[in-house]
């Protein structure tokens, strides 16, 4: 039997490969696509590679009309450009699964993973991504870390094809589909006819999203400080505070402190214990991002792409996982004795192990498909400063689990001077535990509490009165936004940061404590008045229960997209009753908008140049009284730009800060500008003709000594190589040539 095993990346397709293929496998490639021939136990196996989804939903016909219902799978290079190179992947699957007669999806086990598989087998049988997939010749690798033990298991344990998955997958995506682009273009339809022009989104997460952000911005801009005022005393060297807290009556708080004031302070209560501390259970992915923003500032979206690059070089399990469970089956021992060889941790893990301290502290979530988040116990080889950071983090936590409470004394220590009640209390570490464990990612805010008997007649060193304003609600950031996505079942585990970061793009929120913008903030009004169920969270997070029962085999994939078809149809009916006020509503917001973000004033027409994007999504300037004004300048690409308020001298347009990718610079907008004469242009780096193998894919190629890398007779990628090479020996002997003769003339003279 001939095989077809389906990897969601080629550096995951390079592990399986590995680990499964008797002997070395054999690399071949057609158009510097890679994939692996080999031998198990008599099969014949092939593994190929996806790169992510190669298919996307697409409308059959050309209609702008809405709602759109009619769509279909086609693949993704044929819709978007910059997904023209998976075109090379799945033709190479493509070519290659002619040739099998079972297949295997080994995709990341979720939802996601099961769409990309599934699609790409039905697309290799019937030529159709929207075809009927039986359940004959095909099944489920199902692993949580990518080392060969487990991938082995996975191979040799099967299980049957996940069509709930496979639904639940399905009806996410479409819903998602349909909700976008038709709300999408209702939004841009009624600016359209509103006589402005303007990339604009609004999804079944975005809106809910940005309704939560928008009340609490106005929560924070109708908030009124109000004065208060707080008593303190000092005895013995440590404050007490008043135990009312917050008095806003002036007079009365000056009262309260004349009271004070009047004799010595009589120690009321002594109180004092000792209490366990248990470790904070191992991370699922929410809880990890939110302590990699805590510890580190780091983005939860790089957080989340590093733990991928891990899982996928077999350091950590899989990453997306709402668990806090650590089972037995992931054999704790071996970890923790494969952790005592990596020396930062031997001195932990040896502990542990000679304590026969294997049974973890857990949390309550659960995940059916994966564990809680944890490192597998492979030596980590070349990573990163920022990989470096998260793993250390996963490891620590994960041994943390396994160690001893912590006991936290405690003292909390009640006087009364003048009729008022003051209390101060502190925490000192009795045994540190697991907090040494986790260290220095964790620690107790200490403070020594002197010692106090109860009855006694204490001098009051200092009373002072404090005056303070109340404050308004916290802004959000993007960490603790996930975490409150998480509790209201808004987006899942994996789709959470990029709503956001979309929010971000579409200009709807700024900064890291989140702010909605003034047109982010006329969508949410607009919205909320003539079309609130687009920001309803219930609406919303019925569906994300309904695409969870799909998956749990309680409900139909077929019903669900009916009850979001009849939703969206019934929201554009009364959207399209109110389009203009909508329209006029948005443009209004998107003057205020462009006028707070303008890079400064048109020469032309005086107006405010700002950013804006072309039909293609391009961004460029231009002027805020178009269509009156066609003033417009270009700008670097997948770039930010920041206004600097200058002006140059020579050509008079504004200046801007550019933030690129490993560069930023100012410049002025104008191209022909006399100070950018000397500016050349980069040239581009190609990459080794023939292999255009993923991140990861080399080292483990180089590592593994994979036999046989070559590629197949005639291919394109073959002539390439040849003809690399010859220029490459061409370029060697002419500068061979070059050096003789620069020494013969150095002799010569």
């Amino acid at each position: 039997m001939t095989k077809l095993i389906i990897a969601e990346k080629p550096s995951v397709a390079i592990r399986i490969a590995l680990s499964l293929c008797e002997g070395k496998p054999t690399r071949k490639y057609i158009d510097g696509v890679s994939y692996y021939e080999g031998m198990r136990n008599g099969e014949f196996l092939y593994v190929v590679a996806a790169a992510g989804h190669l298919f996307t939903l697409h409308q059959k016909n050309r209609s702008s009309e809405i709602p759109v219902f009619d769509i279909e799978w086609v693949p993704a290079y044929m819709v978007n450009k910059a997904a023209y190179f998976t075109k090379k992947y799945l033709d190479v699957i493509k070519s290659v699964g002619s040739k099998c007669s079972s297949f295997i999806n080994a995709c990341d086990y979720d939802i996601e993973g099961t769409v990309i598989g599934s699609n790409i087998i039905k697309y290799i049988i019937n030529n159709d991504a929207n075809s009927r997939i039986a359940g004959e010749h095909v099944s489920r690798m199902k692993f949580s870390t990518t080392t060969t033990a487990d991938l082995a298991a996975a191979y040799e344990n099967p299980s049957n094809f996940d069509f709930n998955n496979m639904h639940a997958g399905e009806a996410r995506h479409m819903l998602d589909w349909m909700w976008g682009i038709n709300l999408s273009r209702a939004l841009m339809n009624a600016v359209s006819n509103s006589g402005q022009r303007k990339i604009l989104s609004i999804g079944r997460v975005q809106g809910p999203t940005l309704a939560i952000l928008a009340k609490r911005e106005k929560e924070i801009k109708d908030f009124k400080p109000e004065p208060f005022w707080k008593l303190e005393i000092t005895l013995r060297g440590i404050q007490f505070e008043n135990a009312r807290g917050q008095i806003f009556d002036k007079s009365e708080a000056e009262k309260a402190l004349d009271a004070a004031k009047a004799g010595k302070a009589i120690i009321e209560k002594v109180e004092e214990k000792e209490e366990p501390k248990g470790p904070f259970p191992p991370f699922d992915l929410t809880s990890l991002q939110l302590e990699a923003s805590r510890v580190f500032g780091m983005d939860p979206s790089k957080t989340l792409a590093i733990a991928q690059t891990l899982y996928e070089r077999s350091y950590i399990s899989y990453p997306r996982t709402s668990s806090q469970k650590l089972p037995p089956t992931i054999n704790h021992r071996r970890i923790i004795e494969s952790l005592a060889k990596i020396e930062r941790y031997t001195e932990k893990a040896a502990s542990l192990i000679s304590a026969g301290r294997l049974k973890p502290r857990e949390g309550s979530k659960e995940d059916e498909a994966h564990p809680a988040i944890f490192p597998t116990g492979e030596m980590p080889k070349k990573l990163t400063a920022e990989e470096e950071k998260v793993y250390d983090l996963i490891a620590k936590r994960f041994l943390a689990c396994f160690a001893e409470w912590a006991r936290i004394k405690s003292t909390k220590i009640t006087a009364v001077a003048g009729g008022e009640v003051f209390f101060s209390s502190g925490n000192i570490v009795g045994f540190a535990g697991w907090i040494d464990f986790y260290a220095p990612y964790y620690k107790v805010d200490e403070k020594q509490i002197p010692k106090f008997s109860q009855g006694e007649a204490a001098e009051i060193e200092r009373s002072v009165l404090k005056e303070g304003e109340t404050e308004p609600p916290r802004r959000y950031t993007k960490a603790s936004l996930i975490g409150l996505l998480e509790k209201k079942n808004l987006g899942t585990k994996a789709t959470r940061a990029a709503i956001i970061d979309t929010l971000f793009k579409r200009n709807y929120i700024r900064n890291s404590k989140i702010e909605v913008t003034e047109f982010g903030m006329s969508v949410y009004e607009t919205l909320s008045k003539y079309s609130e169920e687009i920001l309803n969270e219930e609406m919303t997070a019925k569906l994300e229960k309904d695409m969870d029962n799909i998956a749990g085999g309680k409900i139909t994939e077929e019903e669900v997209i009916k009850e979001g078809k009849e939703m969206i149809t019934a929201i554009i009916k009364k959207f399209n009753a109110k389009n203009s006020e909508i329209g006029k509503g948005l443009q209004q917001g998107l003057a205020e908008s462009e006028k707070s973000g303008a890079l400064g004033a048109c020469l032309k027409c005086g107006g405010n140049l700002v950013i804006k994007r072309s039909r293609n999504n391009k961004q460029f300037v231009g002027c805020s009284n178009w269509p009156n004004c066609s003033n417009s300048y270009p700008l670097p690409q997948y770039a930010r730009i920041v206004p600097t308020g200058k002006i140059c001298e020579l050509c008079h347009t504004p200046k801007v800060k550019v933030f690129m990718k490993g560069k930023v610079f100012e410049m002025d907008l104008d191209p022909n500008c006399a100070s950018k004469k000397d500016w050349g242009k980069p040239k581009p780096k190609g990459g080794e003709a023939g292999d255009n193998a993923a991140p990861g894919e080399k080292e483990e190629v180089k590592a593994a000594g994979v036999v046989n890398m070559q590629a197949e007779p005639g291919s394109a990628t073959a002539a390439k190589t040849r003809k690399k090479n010859k220029a490459t020996m061409t370029k060697r002997k002419n500068t061979k040539q070059r050096s003789r003769k620069q020494k013969t003339g150095e002799e010569k003279r």
